[in-house]
């Protein structure tokens, strides 16, 4: 059977062997992603972001079973931080997340930011098109929690879930200085805590204003309270996810089609970003010249990175 044909069908160890070589950015996953791209378009995409700590991962463990309990099948990518000795995910996400392994319906990746900021993995989109393609309904992404530079997952996702807990003063400050404009639905963990419903009202003071701010908005960011360790309150935001969900592919609304031509834009200027920059340095290569080099003529002012990537572009390196 053609590893397409073996993808498409759900075959786990060949699913499990692409993504891989995506993380490994071996060529040849290239050529197979082409050929993957026209039977994708049909999961849902779900990104989890927040702060370390806020309970993501028990949150997505859950969310996983609600959809099992509905026999559509679910793809999880979770992006651990580096490790700094291997350079490889940490996969604690993996560890809490151990129910579901022998679940033939769930299929679980973890996979390391390595440096990439925006709390996403550089391969993470074309894992998720990989997860599309062999037919799972849902695809859970869960960021490594870095803060602020998480929007990245916005852009994505088409559902985004940001997470926060009582107590987080510094959750709210980031939640103000931009994380914000990304929530589709924002969830209040661990619900139990004192000052959970301090934290419920700075934060429908917030979209309230986002609202203001952003105006013509057809969905107003909904507010959810769980306690993810007891499975208190789950079963009300996989319903909202839900809700996003239909509000999106609503009949006659366009919203649907505005957050995939949003993503796929994004995609294809990551996709163009990297692409020519392997060009560039493949051309210096074959020149003889290094990118140590550039750096040292930079360095000792015998020019200077506007001119040199003048040069490269438009001149060549002399």
């Amino acid at each position: 059977m053609d590893i397409i044909e073996q993808i498409v069908s759900g075959d786990v160890r060949t699913i499990a062997r692409i993504l891989r070589d995506i993380d490994d950015e071996l060529p040849s996953s290239r050529s197979i992603l082409q050929r993957l791209y026209p039977h994708t378009g049909k999961a849902h995409v779900v990104g989890f972001t927040g702060s370390p700590g806020v309970g993501k991962s028990s949150l997505v463990d859950q969310i996983a079973g609600f959809y099992r309990k509905e026999s559509r099948t679910v793809g999880i990518l979770a992006v651990d931080p580096t490790s700094p000795f291997t350079g490889g995910a940490i996969l604690g996400d993996r560890i809490r997340m151990q129910r579901h392994f022998l679940d033939p319906g769930v299929f679980i990746r973890s996979l390391a930011t390595r440096g990439q900021f925006g709390g996403l993995s550089k391969s993470t989109n074309d894992m998720v098109n990989v997860l599309d393609a062999a037919g799972k309904d849902v695809v859970l992404v869960e960021t490594v929690g870095v803060g602020q530079d998480e929007v990245e997952i916005a852009n994505s996702a088409h559902t985004t879930v940001l997470v926060t807990v009582p107590g987080m003063g510094d959750d709210i400050q980031a939640i103000k200085a931009g994380i914000m404009e990304i929530g589709d639905i924002f969830v209040v963990n661990k619900a139990d805590r004192e000052g959970s419903r301090k934290t419920v009202r700075e934060l429908m003071n917030l979209i309230e204003i986002g609202l203001r701010r952003r105006e013509g908005l057809d969905w107003e960011p909904q507010i959810v309270e769980t306690e993810a360790v007891k499975g208190k309150g789950v079963d009300k935001l996989y319903e909202t996810i839900e809700k996003h969900k239909a509000h999106l592919q609503a009949t006659g609304s366009e919203r649907w089609r505005e957050v995939v031509e949003k993503r796929t834009r994004i995609q294809l200027m990551s996709a163009l970003r990297d692409q020519a920059l392997k060009v560039v340095l493949q051309r210096l290569d074959e020149q003889g010249t290094s990118v140590d080099e550039l750096v040292r003529r930079i360095v000792d002012r015998e020019s200077d990175p506007y001119t040199i990537v003048e040069q490269i572009l438009d001149k060549g390196l002399q």
